[in-house]
């Protein structure tokens, strides 16, 4: 008889997180739920009793990073006590019944829907030695869960789901097939847990969804979340991700002109600058409603930058359809952006679609890469000889200086206290580079005063 955990028995779990930050907030309520039964987190992957892969199913080979994983664990273990292992994610979800038949040493497999039940799945593997594949969509069910385990995030910027799923169905896209369809969470549910957040010493909070922008319960939206926990004093900044220009409605565009912590940085994936090219994708909007968007956002905080997310090399894609993204990102001068070759993902419309060579795709990458690049490092060169608000997060690896982020999500190293930890402070940018500013705290005391 294989012995029962018990929360005094303080098993160690090492968990390892891939993908988007959905994954991260997920990761870190999963370790709530699993201190209930006695698990501590360890970082140390060599005295792990528990091994947690938490995956993604969004770019290419994702699939393979999970096996040559498991593999590495293997070798480890080979000659000590083999943990018990537990893939989780999107890859998960897709995937489950190939990878337990692929890889013997995976003990268990459980769906991003299905978290609620990681306890009982765990004492029941434990009990039977039987593998499980947990792979059911039950978003109230686990939510529902959730929400009576304190979210335990104390670090000074974190993570907070409003909505999972998708409804879109975009030709090149899985979600909908490992996150199910659209679910907003309750709104006062998301509020309480904003405040606990707070209450941990949480300064920033970033609201998370697939479509976060879609968010609707009982006809709070978006808008709404932003004020309510604007109304929060702990909390000094809010951000979202990743939003759709579908779901981008007036209310939300407004909350620019009036709200204080609402950080000015949008991420907007807009895939393709081609109105043919988004057909194809099925993404429901053109590039005349993307430039309408931009020019209210703009109009109402001259501030606002626009981040995005650009598909090359897309079934369909000819050189006048990729000229189309180029002058769009020129025009829009997008920063802190995100491009990649297209990469078939199974059982979405696209995968299907014949695809582009790769020598093409890779030169077109190359040239968007390029003018994005461009893009950031004009940005940061602007920020030369500035003074910039920067939220301080922690110390760098290194130790000798401190980490923040500027009102546009832009890495700032430069010299603090521990005391800083947690405030927004001024800081005189003296150097940067293509991705960092790099400066100097400038002290209420040395400030002039005008």
């Amino acid at each position: 008889m294989v012995l029962k955990l018990t929360p005094k028995m303080n098993k160690k779990i090492f968990i390892k997180t891939f993908g988007c930050q959905m994954n991260e907030y997920d990761s870190n309520r999963i370790f709530d739920t699993v201190k209930k039964i006695g698990f501590i987190k360890t970082k140390n992957l060599e005295e792990t009793n528990c091994y947690l892969l938490n995956t993604c199913h969004i770019r290419d080979k994702a699939k393979d990073k999970v096996y040559h994983d498991i593999g590495r664990i293997k070798k480890k273990f080979r000659s000590k006590k083999k943990p018990l292992v537990i893939v989780t994610g999107c890859v998960a979800q897709a995937e489950n019944e190939e990878m337990l038949k692929r890889e013997p040493y995976i003990d268990l497999v459980i769906g991003p829907q299905a978290y609620h039940k990681i306890n009982d799945k765990i004492e029941e593997y434990l009990n039977n030695q039987k593998k499980i594949d947990e792979t059911e969509f039950d978003t109230i069910s686990k939510f529902n869960y959730l929400r009576n385990i304190k979210n335990s995030s104390n670090s000074t910027s974190s993570f907070l789901t409003i909505q999972e799923g998708c409804d879109k169905f975009c030709h090149f896209c899985v979600v909908p097939f490992t996150r199910g369809p659209e679910y907003s969470r309750p709104f006062k549910e998301i509020i309480d847990e904003a405040k606990i957040l707070a209450a941990n010493g949480v300064r920033e909070i970033t609201l998370l969804g697939q479509n976060v922008n879609a968010y609707n319960y009982n006809s709070f939206r978006l808008s709404n979340i932003i004020f309510e926990i604007e109304k929060i004093p702990e909390i000094l900044r809010i951000r979202y991700t990743t939003s759709h220009p579908v779901d981008m409605t007036n209310d939300l565009i407004e909350v620019y002109g009036v709200s204080k912590k609402l950080m000015p940085l949008i991420h907007l994936p807009v895939q393709s600058g081609s109105d043919k090219v988004l057909k194809l994708m099925n993404r429901k909007h053109k590039i005349k409603d993307y430039f309408e968007i931009y020019k209210k956002l703009k109009e109402i905080n001259s501030a606002i930058e626009f981040s995005s997310d650009f598909i090359i090399g897309y079934p369909g894609e000819d050189d006048s359809d990729f000229k189309k993204t180029l002058d769009l990102i020129k025009k829009l001068r997008f920063i802190n952006s995100y491009s990649f070759i297209f990469s078939p993902r199974p059982g979405t419309v696209a995968s299907r679609s014949k695809l582009i060579d790769k020598e093409t795709s890779t030169k077109r990458l190359e040239i968007i890469q390029k003018e994005l690049f461009n893009n950031q490092i004009k940005m940061n060169k602007s920020q030369e000889n500035n003074i910039v608000d920067v939220l301080v997060e922690n110390k760098t690896k290194e130790g000798n200086k401190f980490f923040g982020r500027s009102e546009h999500m832009t890495p700032v190293i430069f010299d603090a206290n521990n005391d800083d930890v947690g405030k927004i402070v001024k800081v005189k940018i003296e150097q940067y580079n293509r991705n960092t500013l790099f400066g100097r705290i400038v002290r209420k005391s040395k400030l002039r005063v005008a």
